[in-house]
């Protein structure tokens, strides 16, 4: 088993954990400044307190929350991907380079869209990171194929 091609995918679980925290220490104090008491909360979902938030004028909690969405969709098949890889025991310095590039970029991703939201910059590290990404996949492709 290569081991290497599971420090990045590491690194990304563990950034996910901390806007996990940063969600909640940001969301929890714009509650109580917009005046929601979550105790009182009955059936409400993430999109209807998004969308009460940002009506009090609380968009960073929203961009905090919104990135830690982003963080459990696109990122399931990197996980996937890299773990494939190690157990193929590859993860030779294209896939690692890969790995890390993806890694890098969605926390240069997060970064942009929690403390700006810049939607173009956003977008272009995104689209960068899904290149690298796309990468892993044909990589690991190409070497599952050639291992059948």
């Amino acid at each position: 088993m290569n081991k290497a091609i599971l420090l990045p995918m590491l690194v990304l679980a563990g950034w996910t954990m901390i806007v996990w925290i940063w969600m909640y220490a940001t969301r929890i104090p714009a509650m109580g400044r917009a005046g929601i008491d979550g105790t009182k909360m009955v059936g409400a979902t993430g999109k209807s307190l998004r969308d009460d938030l940002v009506a009090a004028g609380e968009h960073r909690a929203s961009w905090v929350a919104d990135n830690y969405n982003h963080l459990m969709e696109q990122p399931t098949i990197f996980y996937a991907t890299a773990l494939a890889l190690a157990v193929m025991g590859e993860g030779g310095s294209l896939a690692v380079n890969l790995a890390w590039g993806y890694a890098g970029l969605r926390i240069v991703h997060s970064l942009v869209q929690i403390l700006s939201n810049r939607v173009v910059v956003r977008f272009l590290v995104f689209a960068l990171a899904s290149l690298c990404l796309l990468g892993l996949v044909l990589l690991a492709l190409s070497i599952a194929s050639a291992q059948a």
